[in-house]
């Protein structure tokens, strides 16, 4: 990712001070949802001003890992594939639990910043006291866990000040619950909110990661959806200043 696409430039604040000790990352996730047509497109949206991780640049929904996803009780699980993939190179004592929970993190984040509803028809009633989660469940919606693919995932490089973490999950449009159109900066997180071909989508103030992140797509979309969820996923980390990558 680095030598292709070099790095992401850091505002104010975003460089770690060499005095300052290493930042754990957070555990995080996005979703990457793709919309069928002529082009394929992606939604995507542009970071507020306002925020000290990537201000400005235009990125899909996502964010933190949350306790509730974790314990949420919802029907489905993920394909035996993509749960095979999210448990290579894990830490020990990283739970099954958790890692379903990244894919249910990407889903409400999506939901929280969006107001799109990427689900299929509850087969039950789930309570929660959570207020996102409480929003999304009321639209009869449950998360379709076993058609989301994990396509990649990225550790923010030590030299940030803020770290994340982050495992990239893909679903395509079928999934759509509401109006596709039906989007907006609900929690103000996101602005600018569109639905983007691909090359659109590389027009635009990118994070390295997220055009990482386009390519990986545009590769995957090559091939049947029930194959997109058997391929393997890049995994990028850094030791000191050097990327490394391996497949999941």
């Amino acid at each position: 990712m680095r030598q292709q696409f070099g790095t992401t430039p850091a505002g104010p604040g975003e460089y770690r001070d060499n005095t300052a000790g290493l930042v754990r990352p957070k555990d995080a996730a996005t979703l990457i949802i793709v919309r069928a047509g002529a082009q394929p497109t992606l939604l995507m949206g542009k970071r507020a001003a306002s925020h000290r991780f990537m201000p400005n640049k235009f990125v899909f929904p996502g964010g933190r890992l949350e306790a509730i996803d974790q314990r949420l009780r919802v029907e489905g699980e993920l394909s035996q594939p993509v749960m095979g993939r999210l448990r290579k190179a894990t830490r020990k004592g990283v739970t099954d639990r958790k890692l379903r929970g990244l894919a249910l993190a990407a889903i409400r984040e999506t939901y929280e910043e969006t107001g799109l509803v990427v689900g299929r028809p509850a087969e039950q009633s789930v309570n929660t006291r959570h207020r996102v989660w409480r929003q999304y469940l009321a639209q009869g919606a449950e998360p379709p866990l076993e058609h989301m693919d994990f396509i990649a995932r990225a550790i923010t490089p030590p030299y940030r000040t803020k770290r994340f973490d982050t495992r990239f999950f893909l679903i395509h449009d079928q999934f759509i619950f509401n109006d596709p159109e039906h989007i907006s900066h609900v929690s103000g997180e996101l602005h600018q909110l569109h639905w983007l071909t691909l090359e659109q989508a590389r027009d635009l103030d990118l994070p390295a990661v997220t055009r990482w992140a386009i390519d990986i797509v545009e590769k995957r979309l090559e091939l049947a959806p029930s194959e997109q969820l058997k391929q393997s996923a890049p995994f990028v980390r850094f030791a000191g200043q050097q990327a490394i990558s391996i497949e999941l």
